[in-house]
């Protein structure tokens, strides 16, 4: 399994009251794509959002520590760690020089809810002392995802050990705050690909690229939240609202459903159906 693998999560974090950013909302109109209305679909249904703002370092730990788990699982952890290595309330550390020094048993033990804990605590440590080594800590960071480049600083991102697509364009989302950055989770795969987004057989890397030049920069980043959401929601993997009543789907009059058989109940992934 990748380490940008997602399995089905209970529940959504990254939007919603609970999840960080501002409202900003956008006058409706005519969308030039179909991949725009059906994100301006996913915002009359969910929420509209600008992401951007949390602490970069912190964002990229944070999704370390959601790689192939769930939210619900994930959440503690990090409640945990940020407990443990974070702000103590009497002086200000940063995160990355302690996480740099950590012992790895007792950051793993820390981050356990989270799973495959040793290997995230190592590949935690290990990115905190490039951090504190090449930026001068979180600050010198988190300066670098908000201003830099954004190409440089995905590149920089996917050149570090257990960052893949998914975590580096998470950074650049939640973090840099950064427009046309649509991270491509499972959901995200699946339900481009089974609507006609992209094509059936792409990859995580063809589906970002598909989204992100039809989706203007201002709607990526509530597209992708919302996305995940109505993944959970209305279009699961294994069965999708569609399969038992053709109207519960909202998004029904834009989906091709490729994959998707409802005559026979069935559906298979969108790859399993392509020329």
């Amino acid at each position: 399994m990748s380490e940008d693998a997602d399995p089905e999560p209970e529940r959504n974090i990254s939007g919603g009251d609970a999840g960080g950013g501002r409202a900003a909302a956008f006058e409706p109109g005519e969308a030039a794509t179909r991949a725009e209305a059906v994100v301006d679909r996913l915002g009359e249904l969910y929420w509209q959002k600008a992401y951007g703002g949390r602490d970069a370092f912190e964002c990229l730990v944070r999704t370390i520590l959601s790689q192939n788990t769930s939210d619900v699982a994930s959440q503690p952890a990090h409640d945990a760690l940020m407990e443990r290595y974070g702000p103590d309330g009497k002086r200000d550390r940063d995160l990355a020089e302690a996480l740099a020094d950590a012992d790895q048993q007792r950051l793993a033990e820390t981050i356990s809810a989270a799973g495959l804990y040793n290997q995230k605590s190592e590949r935690i440590i290990a990115l905190a002392g490039r951090i504190r080594e090449e930026y001068g800590g979180e600050a010198g960071f988190d300066e670098f995802v908000t201003t830099g480049d954004p190409g440089e600083v995905r590149s920089t991102l996917l050149d570090m050990n257990g960052v893949g697509p998914k975590t580096a364009d998470c950074v650049l989302l939640f973090a840099g705050g950064r427009g046309g950055v649509f991270p491509v989770d499972t959901h995200v795969h699946r339900i481009a690909r089974r609507m006609g987004l992209a094509p059936p057989d792409a990859d995580h890397e063809i589906v970002r690229e598909h989204l992100e030049r039809d989706v203007p920069a201002e709607k990526c980043g509530f597209g992708h939240t919302a996305m995940i959401q109505f993944g959970r929601d209305t279009c699961s993997a294994r069965k999708p609202a569609c399969l038992d009543d053709p109207d519960a789907c909202p998004l029904a009059d834009l989906c091709d459903q490729v994959g998707v058989d409802t005559m026979a109940g069935e559906v298979v992934d969108p790859s399993g159906v392509a020329d």
